[in-house]
This record gives C-alpha cells, sequence and structure tokens, in this order.
C-alpha cells in the first residue's frame, strides 16, 4: 500500500470538517455529517436485511465478547458504492487495498468489548487472515443513526468516548510510523441501553485484497 500513515492522515485534515484526536498515541480523527441523511436509511435497510450474528478472529471462549450482527454489503449496490465512492474522494486510499464494506447492528444490551482491529501477530489466526492481504492499516467506522442510549465507542488508553451521530465518521490508523501494531487503537463498542445502533465499517489492507 503507497500511503498507509502520516500522509494519509494530512490528507483527511485537509478536508473541511475534519477533526484530529490531540494525541501523539494514536492518529484518529472524526467527520461529522459524512454519510447523508437518506443514504443512512437505505444502509440501515440493508442491514437489517443481511444480518447475521457477529464472530470474532482469535476466538477467547467469551460468549460474550461480541454480541453484534454483522453483514457483508453487496459491492454492486447503488447505495453501497456511493459510500465507496464517499471514502475513496475523502481518503485517498486506492479501492484495491479495501476489505468489503461490512455494516452492524447492535440491540439493546449488546455490545463489542475491548478489542483491536489488527490482528494479533502472535495470534493463532494470524496467518490464515494475513498471509495474502497483510495487516489491516486503516480503519473507517461510519455510524448511521444516533441511539437513544449508550453505544458510545471507548478508547481505554486515550480515556475517550465517541458517541454516534447519525452519519459520523471515526477513523484511525491501526499502525505506528514504523508499521508496527498500535495497541493505543484498543477500543470497547459500548453497550447499547436503548434503541438500536447500526455502522458501518472499511478495513484496509497492506496488500491488494483479493
Amino acid at each position: 500500500m503507497e500511503d498507509t500513515g502520516e500522509s494519509i492522515a494530512k490528507r483527511l485534515v485537509e478536508r473541511n470538517g475534519v477533526q484530529r484526536f490531540p494525541s501523539d498515541q494514536i492518529e484518529l480523527l472524526q467527520l461529522r455529517d459524512f454519510v447523508p441523511t437518506s443514504l443512512q436509511q437505505e444502509l440501515i435497510a440493508l442491514i437489517d436485511a443481511e444480518r447475521r450474528p457477529s464472530t470474532i478472529a482469535d476466538d477467547n471462549g467469551d460468549q460474550y465478547f461480541r454480541t453484534s450482527e454483522t453483514c457483508d454489503l453487496p459491492p454492486d449496490n447503488l447505495a453501497v458504492m456511493k459510500v465507496e465512492a464517499l471514502l475513496k474522494d475523502l481518503s485517498g486510499i486506492d479501492p484495491k487495498y479495501g476489505e468489503p464494506l461490512q455494516g452492524q447492528r447492535y440491540a439493546e444490551g449488546q455490545e463489542f468489548k475491548a478489542h483491536t482491529d489488527y490482528f494479533s501477530p502472535s495470534g493463532q489466526d494470524f496467518e490464515k487472515y494475513c498471509s495474502v492481504a497483510g495487516q489491516r492499516t486503516w480503519t473507517f467506522m461510519i455510524y448511521l443513526n444516533k441511539v437513544e442510549a449508550g453505544g458510545g465507542t471507548r478508547f481505554k488508553v486515550l480515556k475517550k468516548v465517541f458517541q454516534p451521530e447519525a452519519g459520523k465518521l471515526l477513523c484511525w490508523n491501526n499502525r505506528r510510523s514504523d508499521t508496527s501494531v498500535n495497541p493505543n487503537t484498543l477500543h470497547h463498542g459500548m453497550k447499547v441501553r436503548k434503541g438500536l445502533k447500526y455502522i458501518l465499517t472499511k478495513w484496509y489492507r497492506e496488500r491488494e485484497w483479493i
């Protein structure tokens, strides 16, 4: 991948409205109103139609570690194509490095406990998930609705919780400047206390996704 770190962060902050979290521990940014309302509703409907129980790599035996539902969104769907175009325009990352766009749905009481998006180099499934396309580089996550209560994204090391706002993008670099994984990206999809939470997630890799 041509650019995975500071150069992408630099491009992002040049976009009007992008805010960078003030820390030298992580490259973390947000942009409100990234996805328009009409598109949010189309994507929510897609997630509702295709959702299935979420899974994790390197299963730790905790059946309540990730209790949300997930779906892989069809790349030829017009709404999905619009989001991909928005992401390409914002980040400049060539789509060939991206995993398929995923949607997630959290009902009341559901969460994703503290985790990182990169695959642990010492994990039993590292070779399975990284042998072809390599490690995950950037994460782009989009909130599709405002949650009535709960459902924030908590970065433990940073002592910061981002609240769901319809259309808001949150993105971060999963690696340090030397390309090693960054444990400061540890984050918790906190329990939804009331209502539903819908998000989109786009992960990019070191090499082309096949």
